[in-house]
C-alpha cells in the first residue's frame, strides 16, 4: 500500500534510515537462515556427500547469476530516481525494460545451465562420489532459476519505491515453505537430493507468485504485460547495468583469489579461515544492508534534485555504520575464540581463526565506509566508477597485500593484509566521493532541469 512506501525527500533522515534499513537487515538474515536450514536438512538426512553437492551447486548458481545480480542493482538506482522525480511514465517504461532484459537473461542462463551443468561441475574438479548428485541438484535449480531471481527482483523494485517491509514477507514465506518441504520431499517422498532441489524451486516459486500478486494488486507497482523496450532504453539499461554486473564478477573473482593464498597454508588454516569467514558474513550484514538502503534513499533525492539531503544521507549513514560496526567489532574481538570454536574444534584451526578474526575485527568500520559512500555514488549512476573502485579494492589492494604479507609473515599475514586493504579501499571511496564527478552523471532521460549538479 502507498502508506508503506517511504518518501525519502522529506522528513528525518536518521529515523527513516533506521526504519527502512531494519527490514532489509531482517531479510538478509532470513536469506542466510534459508541456506543454513537447507544445509542442515540435507546434511542430516542425506549425508556429507549430498551436503557437498549442494554447496558446490550453490557456488555455480551464484557465479553465473552474479552478472544479472549486478544489473538488478542498477535497477534500484534508476527506479528510485524516477520515484524521487515523481515521473510515473518514466518509471513504468524503465520497469518494463528491466523486466524484459533481466527476464530474458535469466531464461537464457537457466537453459544453458541445464545443458552444461555436468561440464561445469567436471571442470571444477567435483569428486566422482559427489558428481551425479551435484549434476541432478544443479539442473533442477536451473529449471526454477526464474523464480529465484523473480522474487529478488520484486524486492528490489519495492525498495526503490521506499517499501522495505514487504520483501520480508516473501523471504519469510520461502524460508517456512523450504523448512517444511525439504524433509517432505527428501524423506517422505524419498526423492533424495532431487527432493531438496524441488523443495527449493517450489518454495521460491510460491514466494515469487505471492510477491508478484501483492505488488500489482496491493502495492500499486506499475507492472504491465511485457513489451519490447525501445533500443534507446536497452542501451540506457546496459550502460548502467554492464559495469554493475562486471563489479559482481570482479568481487567473485577477488574472493576466489584470496582463497588461493589461504589454501597454500594447509588444511588447518583453510578450516580456520572458513570458520572466520562465516563470522565475517554476519559482521558484514549491517554494512551490506545500509549500503542497499542508502542507494534507495539517495536515489530518490537525486531524482528530486535535493542535493543537500544527499549529503546529509551520507553523513547520517557514516555515523550509523560507525556506531554499529564498532559495537560489533568489539563483541567479535572479545568472543573470537568461542565463536570460531562453534564451527571447528581442532586447537590449531581455532587458534588461526581466532588470530584472523581479532586482527581484522576493528577494521570492519572501514568496510562500512565503503558500502555507505559507494551506495551514494551508485545512486547517482556512477556504476562504472564503482566498478573501477572494486577492481582497485580487490585486485590492486586486497589480493596483493594479503599475498605479500602472508609470504612475509606467514599465516598471520593473511589477516594483516586483509585489514590494511579494508582501510586503504575506504580511502579510495572517500577520495572519489569528495573529488569525483558522480554529481554530474545524468540517469533519467527527462531530467533536463537537473543538469546543474551540486555537491
Amino acid at each position: 500500500m502507498e502508506h508503506e512506501q517511504h518518501d525519502f525527500t522529506k522528513g528525518s533522515i536518521m529515523k527513516k534510515m533506521i526504519l527502512f534499513s531494519s527490514p532489509i537487515f531482517l531479510t538478509n538474515i532470513l536469506q542466510t537462515s534459508y541456506q543454513v536450514i537447507d544445509s542442515l536438512w540435507v546434511g542430516n538426512l542425506l549425508g556429507p556427500n549430498a551436503l557437498g553437492a549442494i554447496s558446490i551447486s550453490g557456488t555455480v548458481v551464484f557465479t553465473l547469476l552474479a552478472f544479472i545480480i549486478g544489473i538488478n542493482t542498477a535497477a534500484l538506482t534508476v527506479l528510485s530516481q524516477y520515484k524521487g522525480a515523481k515521473d510515473d511514465t518514466g518509471l513504468k517504461k524503465s520497469l518494463n525494460g528491466f523486466v524484459v532484459i533481466l527476464g530474458a537473461l535469466t531464461l537464457i542462463i537457466g537453459i544453458l545451465g541445464v545443458i552444461v551443468s555436468d561440464s561445469i561441475l567436471q571442470l571444477m574438479g567435483t569428486p566422482e562420489d559427489i558428481l551425479p548428485m551435484a549434476i541432478l541438484y544443479l539442473r533442477i535449480n536451473f529449471i526454477g532459476i526464474l523464480f529465484l531471481f523473480g522474487y529478488n527482483f520484486i524486492a528490489t523494485v519495492l525498495r526503490s519505491l521506499g517499501d522495505s517491509k514487504t520483501p520480508v514477507r516473501f523471504v519469510l514465506l520461502a524460508v517456512i515453505l523450504n523448512t517444511l518441504l525439504d524433509p517432505f520431499f527428501i524423506y517422505v517422498l524419498d526423492l533424495g537430493i532431487a527432493g531438496a532441489a524441488y523443495a527449493t524451486i517450489v518454495s521460491q516459486g510460491i514466494a515469487f507468485l505471492y510477491g508478484l500478486t501483492y505488488s500489482i494488486y496491493k502495492a500499486g507497482v506499475p507492472f504491465t504485460m511485457p513489451f519490447l523496450p525501445a533500443v534507446s532504453e536497452v542501451k540506457h539499461i546496459f550502460k548502467l547495468g554492464l559495469p554493475s554486473g562486471l563489479s559482481m564478477i570482479v568481487i567473485s573473482g577477488g574472493t576466489l583469489a584470496i582463497m588461493t593464498v589461504v589454501t597454500s597454508f594447509g588444511e588447518e588454516v583453510v578450516a580456520g579461515f572458513g570458520a572466520a569467514q562465516r563470522l565475517d558474513s554476519l559482521i558484514m550484514l549491517p554494512a551490506l544492508t545500509l549500503g542497499s538502503a542508502i542507494n534507495s534513499m539517495a536515489g530518490q533525492n537525486i531524482g528530486a534534485g535535493k542535493w543537500g539531503r544527499v549529503g546529509a544521507i551520507s553523513k547520517n549513514g557514516l555515523l550509523l555504520i560507525a556506531l554499529v560496526s564498532l559495537s560489533l567489532s568489539a563483541l567479535v574481538f572479545l568472543t573470537a575464540e568461542y565463536a570460531v570454536s562453534l564451527f571447528v574444534q581442532d586447537p590449531a584451526t581455532v587458534a588461526f581463526g581466532t588470530l584472523y578474526v581479532q586482527t581484522v575485527a576493528f577494521f570492519y568500520p572501514f568496510l562500512g565506509i565503503n558500502f555507505v559512500l559507494n551506495g551514494v555514488v551508485r545512486a547517482a549512476g556512477a556504476m562504472f566508477q564503482v566498478f573501477i573502485l572494486n577492481i582497485l579494492s580487490f585486485w590492486v589492494l586486497r589480493f596483493p597485500l594479503t599475498y605479500g604479507f602472508s609470504r612475509w609473515l606467514g599465516e598471520a599475514g593473511i589477516g594483516i593484509g586483509m585489514a590494511l586493504s579494508l582501510m586503504l579501499s575506504s580511502l579510495l571511496a572517500i577520495g572519489y566521493y569528495k573529488l569525483g564527478n558522480w554529481r554530474n552523471i545524468t540517469v533519467l532521460d527527462d531530467n533536463d532541469e537537473d543538469t546543474e549538479r551540486r555537491g
